[in-house]
């Protein structure tokens, strides 16, 4: 939209020229809307999701030694993430060797998390998704352990995240894991949980609620994440999580009677 009303502004002030200024910067604003500030520049696409990818494992290995050794949930949860990416048999063994870099002994992840902000940092979207692919591989064999927990502390301080808003993301992914494959809405504290999946209270008002669903919605969308660098097979995961997401706001939902 703003692509074609810049050329028309442009074309009417300056002619030709401004014709192709007023494409060129409405084509920017329609990016910039469509995918964030991470978005803008298709040219990094590649470099983008590449150092992105290579983050992800190496992190992966180093968050599964954290404890000291490396567990058969922890092994699974990776080989099925794998398979969710659809990786070829070349992809996953470069896939394997970074996971087993990252778990080698006193590996130091400064130097592949300077990269990653260099290439990613501008986005905080992406620094999301890290930190959530992160999270749920901590939480692959069904708790976080003081190791991995003070691991996850470091690498969401070394992201620009506050103790505060690690710890809410921490806990709206592990309640929004609660809704797994359609699961948990019929628990006990279904609703509580719908909440903090959320990342609200039960006393927070319905435009807040709205807002906070929208947001995730945003944070996930599947378009969005691509075009900020998050490789396509890698936006099954995010999906999942949107799909968690929405069935704890139908929860929130139903029980307030919104629309």
């Amino acid at each position: 939209m703003f692509k074609i009303l810049g050329a028309l502004s442009g074309f009417l002030v300056l002619g030709f020229i401004g014709l192709i200024l007023g494409l060129i910067g409405g084509s920017f604003i329609d990016r910039l809307l469509a995918y964030g500030p991470g978005g803008v520049n298709p040219f990094n696409a590649a470099r983008r999701q590449s150092v992105f990818l290579e983050t992800v494992f190496i992190l992966m290995g180093k968050l599964a030694k954290a404890d000291g050794r490396v567990s058969e949930s922890e092994v699974s949860h990776v080989e099925q993430f794998m398979q969710k990416l659809r990786m070829t048999r070349e992809h996953r063994l470069q896939a394997i060797a970074l996971f087993k870099q990252g778990a080698a002994k006193d590996y130091d992840l400064q130097p592949q998390l300077s990269q990653f902000l260099a290439a990613c940092g501008h986005s905080p979207d992406l620094k999301q998704m890290l930190l959530v692919y992160l999270i749920i591989m901590a939480l692959s064999d069904g708790h976080l352990n003081a190791e991995e927990e003070e691991l996850l502390r470091i690498i969401a301080s070394r992201l620009g995240y506050p103790p505060g808003a690690f710890e809410q993301l921490l806990d709206m992914v592990l309640n929004q894991m609660h809704f797994a494959a359609g699961g948990g809405a019929d628990s006990v504290n279904a609703l509580e949980d719908a909440y903090r999946a959320l990342g609200v209270g039960s006393d927070s008002t319905d435009e807040e609620v709205k807002r906070a669903y929208r947001k995730l919605m945003s944070q996930y969308h599947p378009d969005k994440l691509m075009g900020q660098g998050v490789p396509e097979d890698m936006v099954a995961v995010a999906t999942e999580r949107a799909q968690e997401v929405q069935i704890a706001y139908d929860l929130i939902k139903k029980s307030r009677n919104l629309k």
